[in-house]
Formats: C-alpha cells, structure tokens, sequence
C-alpha cells in the first residue's frame, strides 16, 4: 500500500513538474519589466542621481535591502565605463553594473551582470521624457528569457516582484530630485 501511495506521488511530482516546464517554454524568449513615473524636475537633474553609482544609495531599493552589502566602484565617477559591483546577502546577492551608453539628459543604458544566486546578463535602461514642467522617467530591464527563470515566472510573477522594486525606487528618486 506504501508503495502504491509513493509511485502515485512520484507520477504526480513527474506529470507536473514535466507540465510546468512544458507550460513556462511556450512563455517569450525576452523579458521586460518597465515601470515609469513624471518627476518635477529637470532630466539634466535626475541624470545625475542615475549616472553615479554612487548617488544610488539616495534612491535604490536594493541599496536599503542590504545594508552591509559590499560595494566596489571601478572606472569614471560618473557615465560611460563607470562600473559598480556589489555582494551582499540573499536579498541582493551578487553582481556587477556597467553603465554603456549615455544620451546627456535622455537616456542611460546599463549591462547588468547578476552573479549570485542565479547568473544572468540583461540590460536596464532609463529614459527621461520632458513633458512640460515634468519629466518621465523610465526604468526597464530586460535580457533573455531562460527555461528556470520562465518557471519561476509562472510561479512567481517576476514582472510584479521586481515592478515593485522599481515601482519604489522611482519614488525615491522622485523624492531626492523634487527635494
């Protein structure tokens, strides 16, 4: 009878482990987590909060998640070469920024190299869009879609885990440049 009972486990862990990976392959190749907010105040001042990773302690919500977290900065102060690694506890792990390109008040794009707990390479972007007495600011992050990343997506809902981080981190930038 035990034994019964543990096959019939087994074929359901089997059956349904084989229709979740099934399931999160048909998911797209890429993803994207955008989150936007209008801020007043200038792109050239919200600029300089994004291009010095070391202006991110003011506003990121990773900075916050880890406080004793390791931080290296390597290259320029600020823009294109200026490069920050982190490592820091299972809330934030491990990982190295490199911001890539710049377009002066306009955008920043940034290769994000994640290390600990899972590997993965994408890239986040802002974006700041004058409107008026107000700038739109966008933070996307996108890369390749793997299998086990597509997974924990059908489990957790990746795009509303890290959308809140954004979501917060925004906010905080909003703070510091009204301020």
């Amino acid at each position: 009878m035990l034994k019964k009972i543990l096959l019939a486990l087994v074929i359901i862990l089997v059956v349904g482990g084989g229709g979740l990976a099934a399931y999160a392959s048909t998911k797209p190749d890429l993803f994207a987590v955008t989150r936007s907010i209008d801020i007043r105040a200038t792109p050239q001042r919200i600029m300089l909060c994004l291009e010095n990773f070391q202006r991110w302690q003011d506003w990121s919500p990773y900075e916050t998640k880890d406080p004793d977290m390791e931080r290296i900065y390597n290259g320029p102060a600020s823009g294109p070469g200026a490069i920050y690694e982190w490592n820091g506890d299972g809330n934030v792990g491990q990982g190295r920024m490199e911001i890539v390109a710049q377009e002066p008040a306009r955008k920043l794009s940034i290769q994000l190299n994640f290390l600990r707990p899972l590997e993965a390479e994408n890239m986040a972007d802002f974006t700041l869009e004058p409107q008026g007495d107000v700038t739109r600011v966008t933070w996307t992050m996108s890369g390749p879609a793997t299998l086990l990343s597509k997974v924990m997506d059908v489990v957790f809902n990746m795009d509303r885990m890290i959308g809140a981080d954004f979501e917060a981190g925004l906010a905080n930038l909003k703070d510091v440049t009204e301020g």
